[in-house]
């Protein structure tokens, strides 16, 4: 399977953060941002950086852009440049355009120019940290849809000590544990019959309602 290929425009903390994560996918990742500095500190992370402003006719085609496979907006506090980046993104044919919105507003003009997705990262970051806050004893959540979520969890006082087998989750709660953490390290070829940790976090996939009862 051909490895797919990311242009990510401007590095401010959602651009460097999208960029980076890539790059240590072993992605291919090239980053285009107007400060000579912060492409020079991302230079030896990715495939290739270069200063230069997209806004600019031409620069996108240059640059190689229409190469990629997605290329990633990350300019939003300009409007302006926002949305003359995602025109020259699909001038130049990037078959996958992906622009970071500040308001509604800016997003509508986005899609209406021809952005395949905006994203509100702010917003998006506000509702995770709600959810997470209302979920209690979840150290992080990440919802797949509406019903279906991956969850973080502590492992609850009763699951010390005993292993997954006779803890039965899959036919006792509809659980499925995918991964432990412990001290940042994620293991997923997981030993049922090892005993659970007070120190670890269990990476547990369900739907919401099931996922509510570990913390019941």
């Amino acid at each position: 399977m051909k490895k797919r290929s990311y242009a990510v425009i401007g590095l401010g903390k959602f651009g460097y953060t999208v960029a980076l994560t890539l790059a240590e996918a072993n992605c291919d990742v090239m980053v285009v941002d107007k400060d000579p500095e912060i492409v020079q500190e991302m230079s030896d992370r990715v495939a290739y950086a270069v200063c230069a402003d997209v806004t600019e006719n031409g620069v996108m085609e240059s640059l190689g852009v229409e190469n990629t496979d997605v290329a990633v907006i990350g300019i939003a506090e300009s409007m302006e440049a926002s949305i003359t980046a995602v025109i020259h993104a699909k001038d130049a044919g990037v078959p996958y355009v992906l622009a970071k919105a500040m308001n509604p507003l800016h997003g509508r003009i986005l899609t209406r120019i021809g952005a395949d997705e905006v994203i509100y990262p702010e917003k998006a970051m506000g509702m995770r940290v709600a959810k997470n806050l209302i979920s209690g004893g979840f150290v992080d959540l990440f919802e797949i849809s509406d019903s279906f979520s991956i969850v973080e969890t502590k492992v609850p006082e009763e699951w010390i000590g005993k292993t997954l087998i006779e803890l039965n989750l899959r036919e006792r709660l509809n659980l499925n544990v995918i991964g432990i953490k412990k001290e940042e390290k994620v293991t997923v070829n997981i030993d049922p019959s090892e005993m659970l940790q007070r120190n670890e976090i269990l990476i547990v996939i369900g739907e919401n309602e099931d996922l509510s009862r570990i913390c019941e």
